[in-house]
């Protein structure tokens, strides 16, 4: 029992209860000597009407940086001494001890049982069923710490065991790589509430979760529960019906099921989905050559052609310049659209929602900010959108959802080009910019893509170095983390995802342009087939299974790698050399 007078006592309760506490003229000096070895280390002085008098008082208000991270500490390490521990969790004869109010305070769980009648409430030991005894421990530490490792191969108990015990912030872990998988998991553990939260995150996030590996092993029953549902999330129904070999079903379930949907017949694209599925099955039943039926419901069956567009980088007064290819044409020739409606040498693009955006750049070697989107519906460059808030050039931009990313690049400033790591992101349907977590490194002439719904900045240059180094924004949690290096040290190169893995190309110093891939489960980049030619300030597209990569400097021939036979060839050639071009890929107009 220590006696330190009413002042020092309430001075020490709110200090403990709050990041901040206030003192008046009266209490000043006794506060000194609490606050000083607690941490304090930001003060104002306010003016607050005093209760007993109504007068005003001036008062200070202090505020502590690190207090909510030293409590968190200390209590840590209380437990970890094994001090005021007043539980001990029980998981298949290991023994975890705690304390209630931790527990309490992260889990609403552990706060049913021990604030209400349960016999648990009262008990010093509770034995936890079907809950792994690694996973709990590491749950319990999350309570304490904040942080917990979660890899593919713990990810399902980990998410089943957050989800017995109300932890929020765990159950966030899902992702499209790994849904599937994790339905799978807790439907055989009888966890209904990870089964409903696992098929909340599939029929939200169901566009990307198609393009996964994961997807192929989905059970026949529950993609027509998922299909069938009406919380289904995809940008419309009839891309949904883009993937539903119409031409392949029973004729009578197509007269007598599809044909009087109301949603389909509504609807004037799936019309016409349904009356090439009549035609094709009208070829089925007719005498004409098999070879022109198959090359009908292969046509069907099919999805919507895309193109490839290159913006911009052109040399000899042509650096406005936009052209369009379509790969799978069986001529395949450049052509020239509307150009850019200002230079953007080194600058970013971007799709989203059908509009390709140019972010910032350079002209007339002053660096912009300002931004301008293509309209392929009317040829059009519109300038119509917020500038970025930082002005750059050699930077990544990448498009997540609604939502376009510029990471990374160069900056003015008073001493020449400054290396960022700042990222910025720009909300299309707000047509507003906000900042979001910086990278790790500052990164100049990387490069930005998008795998599994995170995004991935790879390579690039720091302040003394060539970078091999790659980082990964999940959005959803909102923090950069470093993954498995590339195997060789990059910069200006290009990157695609294709098949759920992500390829990244550029020349190495003395040799033909090289490529590698990253294995997303594996955590692991390996190298593919070298490039056919000498390349520099290449980009890379993906389209219908294949990579297309476009030069820069040194030529201008387009190459196709097939990643079946893992080989590279040529395929057409653009009209101009361009230097790091932008490069989208849209649907056909």
């Amino acid at each position: 029992k220590v006696s330190l007078g009413i002042d020092y006592g309430l001075l020490i309760c709110d200090y403990f209860n709050s990041v901040e506490v206030r003192f008046s003229k009266s209490t000043f000096a006794k506060a000194i000597i609490i606050v000083e070895p607690a941490g304090i280390t930001r003060s104002k002085k306010v003016t607050v009407s005093s209760v007993p008098n109504n007068n005003m008082e001036d008062m200070f208000e202090f505020e502590s940086q690190t207090h909510n991270r030293s409590l968190a500490t200390k209590i840590a390490e209380l437990r970890d001494d094994g001090r005021f521990c007043d539980v001990t969790l029980i998981a298949k004869d290991f023994r975890i001890s705690a304390h209630r109010v931790v527990l309490a305070a992260y889990s609403d769980y552990f706060r049913a049982m021990f604030t209400s009648e349960m016999i648990e409430s009262r008990q010093p030991e509770i034995e936890m069923i079907d809950i792994e005894w690694a996973t709990l421990d590491a749950l319990v530490n999350f309570c304490y710490s904040g942080t917990i490792r979660i890899s593919d191969v713990n990810v399902p108990s980990t998410l089943h065991a957050a989800c017995l015990l109300q932890l929020e912030e765990v159950k966030k872990q899902l992702r499209s790589s790994n849904c599937i998988e994790i339905r799978e998991f807790a439907d055989s553990h009888s966890c209904q509430e990870l089964v409903r939260y696992a098929d909340e995150y599939i029929l939200k996030n169901f566009q990307d979760i198609i393009s996964t590996e994961e997807f192929h092993h989905l059970p026949i029953n529950q993609l027509i529960q998922f299909l069938s549902s009406d919380e289904l999330v995809v940008p419309s129904e009839e891309q949904l019906l883009e993937h539903i070999r119409l031409p392949l079903c029973r004729p009578e379930f197509l007269v007598n099921t599809v044909r009087k949907n109301e949603l389909v017949m509504g609807d004037a694209t799936c019309r016409n989905f349904v009356d090439q599925a009549k035609d094709g099955l009208i070829l089925r039943f007719s005498n004409l050559d098999c070879s022109k039926v198959e090359e009908k419901r292969t046509r069907t069956c099919g999805v919507a052609a895309e193109v490839i567009y290159v913006v911009g980088g052109g040399s000899q007064g042509d650096r406005k310049s936009v052209e369009r290819l379509d790969p799978e044409s069986t001529n395949p020739v450049w052509q020239y659209v509307t150009p850019l409606n200002q230079e953007r040498l080194e600058g970013g693009f971007a799709v989203v929602d059908r509009f390709i955006y140019g972010v910032c750049g350079y002209h007339d070697f002053n660096i912009m900010n300002s931004i301008e989107r293509y309209n392929p519906a009317t040829d059009q460059w519109i300038s119509d959108v917020a500038p970025c808030p930082t002005g750059r050039i050699a930077l990544g931009v990448a498009a997540l959802g609604d939502h376009l990313y510029a990471i990374g690049g160069y900056a003015d400033s008073s001493s020449g080009h400054r290396k960022l790591d700042i990222v910025e992101r720009y909300d299309v349907w707000r047509d507003e910019w906000t900042s979001v977590a910086s990278m790790g490194s500052r990164r100049g002439w990387l490069s930005v893509s998008v795998l599994d719904g995170c995004l991935y900045a790879m390579g690039g240059c720091s302040e003394d170095a060539n970078l091999n180094t790659v980082e990964r924004f999940d959005p959803r949690v909102g923090i950069w983390e470093e993954v498995c290096p590339m195997v060789t040290r990059r910069w200006g190169h290009g990157s695609a995802v294709l098949h759920g893995e992500l390829y990244v190309v550029e020349r190495r110093s003395g040799d033909l342009g090289s490529a590698e891939k990253y294995d997303l489960r594996a955590n692991k980049w390996t190298s593919v087939a070298d490039m056919s030619y000498d390349r520099h300030g290449v980009r890379l597209a993906a389209v219908s299974g294949k990579l297309y990569v476009i030069d820069g400097v040194l030529n201008n021939l387009v190459e196709v790698f097939d990643p079946k036979t893992n080989q590279w060839k040529h395929h057409s050639n653009i009209n101009c050399n361009r230097l790091r071009p932008g490069v989208a890929v849209l649907q056909k107009p």
